[in-house]
């Protein structure tokens, strides 16, 4: 187990204001995505604006229910050094990691995540070390599009060498064991299969759920509300 650490990371995220972003989801089409109109996202981000207390703290990422934008659709969307963003070959389930228990993720189309983190000083820390200590801190590991949303809205939370997991999406087995697979976010080396055409660009993969990477931090929350 790597030495304890504060679960946050010196790193604050300064996202746009809640209209602000939803005003981005309708540039890159989400809405549609989602079978949503623009005067619906329109109305959840002011209404969410309205009611927050100090107008936000830059730490509110406004989301779409996995179910009606899944991971696969989103990640297309991303950019970095104008290259599109991608999920990796060998990952052609991603949409079929689905939340974990206890994540509490609204049974609505939007939704909302407050005091997002990108953990920045949980490198180095395996999927499997992180859960217990977040959990135990009361924070929840973003899931695989809610990470995604963050970047569309906020592309320079996606450093090299600073880039991040998003182990609140699991996927099971037909038995119901977990998959040793966990979903993270990060900048394509453009090698392997990857193709040089896609060196810098944004990159949906994998990581084993033992293994522990240097450059990856585990994203979280401190909740999720409508």
């Amino acid at each position: 187990m790597p030495e304890t650490v504060p679960v946050t990371s010196t790193v604050r995220p300064q996202l746009p204001a809640l209209p602000v972003q939803a005003e981005r989801l309708i540039e890159l089409g989400v809405h549609q995505l989602a079978g949503l109109t623009e005067a619906e996202l329109r109305s959840f981000a002011g209404a969410a604006e309205a009611g927050e207390s100090s107008g936000g703290d830059g730490s509110t990422l406004l989301a779409v229910h996995p179910g009606r934008a899944p991971a696969s659709a989103l990640a297309p969307l991303l950019r970095r050094d104008g290259k599109p963003g991608f999920v990796v070959t060998d990952m052609p389930d991603a949409d079929l990691f689905a939340p974990i228990d206890g994540t509490g993720l609204p049974d609505a189309p939007l939704y909302l995540l407050t005091g997002l983190d990108r953990g920045d000083q949980m490198a180095n820390w395996s999927p499997n070390e992180a859960l217990p200590a977040l959990e135990a801190r009361a924070r929840t590991p973003l899931l695989l599009t809610e990470g995604i949303h963050w970047v569309l809205q906020q592309p320079a939370v996606l450093e090299r060498n600073h880039c991040f997991m998003t182990i609140g999406s699991r996927l099971r087995k037909t038995n119901g064991a977990l998959d040793a697979r966990t979903p993270a976010l990060w900048i394509s080396n453009g090698t392997g299969r990857d193709g040089s055409e896609r060196r810098n660009a944004p990159k949906v993969g994998w990581c084993w759920a033992g293994n522990r990477h240097t450059w990856l931090g585990f994203a979280s929350s401190a909740g999720r509300r409508l």
